[in-house]
């Protein structure tokens, strides 16, 4: 199994300084690329303070310049918010500067906040599922050469490309997949897929290596998939107990953005108070420690051993956690130093 970091910049008090959000999202690339990490991956998102992350790319190019040895990924880019034509250039673009580091991670998008304001008369995740899988065989043609796109959302004339990606037939591609059908198209257009489990424990991660497991015999092929899920690795029971409490809140703060119904100001989210918090319908505080990647090393090596066993190639450890930059840091040095040895 091999291990990557996801990382954004995510800020949910207005007294934290965004250039210092940046210094520790950067330290802790730093991090994962002198710690044998094999990717990093940050993701976009627009007009939200809680993931800031407008162009994948930018921070991808800047940390290519920073890092020697760690592949470069967008997880994900979102695909109503661009343009087959515009993606697939900046992508090669991004290819050639990184000297053939990108991986590029391309899904539907998840929030009707952005639907709302980066596509004219919004949209909902039908269309939006519709326009990655149109985005997916443009973007290949395009790097080919002389592609015509003739679809619903998409429509131009012969159009090549320019620049093309270095990497030979272009970065590899992951799709964000949850139901079978994302799947099975995945798989079909020879993609790795990147799969969320989120609050619904080992079940969901049972069922989402399935699916793709059932999508690969079908197709009779197989690419590769990664796993994504908060990470955590603590000391002992109360550093655990700290921490689950932290990711209790910021899924708090991920279903209120979701949801899409609470005042939002300058980018920020009407606060949540600690009785919503505590009484969350679906969100539960002792679910979240044990559904998510949250232990000490021994504890955190004997879930990914199971999870190495079911099938999957590579764990993607989730930062974002409104945590401390310090307490980030401390963990993913215990990952590095203490949990991916066991896995050499």
């Amino acid at each position: 199994m091999k291990f990557s970091l996801f990382a954004h910049m995510e800020r949910v008090d207005e007294q934290q300084r965004q250039k210092d959000l940046y210094d520790e999202f950067m330290s802790l690339c730093k991090m994962a690329d002198e710690g044998g990490m094999t990717t990093v991956w940050t993701g976009e998102h627009h007009g939200m303070d809680f993931t800031i992350a407008p162009n994948p790319f930018l921070n991808l190019i800047d940390l290519s310049h920073q890092t020697q040895h760690v592949r470069l990924g967008t997880g994900t880019v979102v695909a109503p918010y661009w343009h087959p034509i515009k993606l697939a250039g900046e992508a090669a673009m991004t290819d050639i500067i990184t000297k053939g580091r990108l991986e590029l991670g391309i899904a539907r998008g998840a929030y009707a906040f952005e639907y709302e304001r980066m596509v004219p008369g919004g949209m909902d995740a039908w269309s939006a599922g519709e326009c990655l899988r149109e985005m997916v065989p443009a973007i290949k043609g395009l790097w080919k050469g002389d592609h015509t796109q003739e679809s619903k959302h998409y429509n131009f004339p012969k159009t090549t490309s320019s620049p093309k990606p270095l990497t030979e037939d272009g970065p590899p591609i992951w799709i964000a997949a949850r139901d079978i059908n994302s799947h099975e198209f995945a798989i079909s257009h020879d993609c790795n897929v990147q799969v969320t489990p989120l609050w619904q424990g080992l079940e969901e991660v049972e069922g989402l290596i399935k699916k793709y497991n059932e999508a690969c015999a079908k197709f009779d092929r197989r690419t590769k998939i990664m796993i994504l899920q908060h990470a955590f690795v603590a000391k002992d029971d109360i550093e655990a107990d700290k921490a689950a409490s932290k990711l209790h809140e910021f899924y708090c703060y991920f279903g209120a953005w979701f949801k899409n119904e609470r005042p939002i100001s300058q980018g920020l989210i009407q606060p949540l108070t600690q009785e919503e918090i505590d009484n969350h319908p679906f969100y539960k505080k002792e679910a979240i420690k044990n559904d998510l990647m949250i232990g000490t090393s021994k504890q955190i090596i004997e879930r990914l051993k199971h999870y190495e066993a079911l099938g999957y190639d590579e764990f993607a450890y989730w930062s974002d956690s409104g945590m401390s930059r310090e307490e980030k840091e401390t963990s993913l040095r215990r990952f590095i130093d203490e949990v991916m040895p066991a896995f050499n």
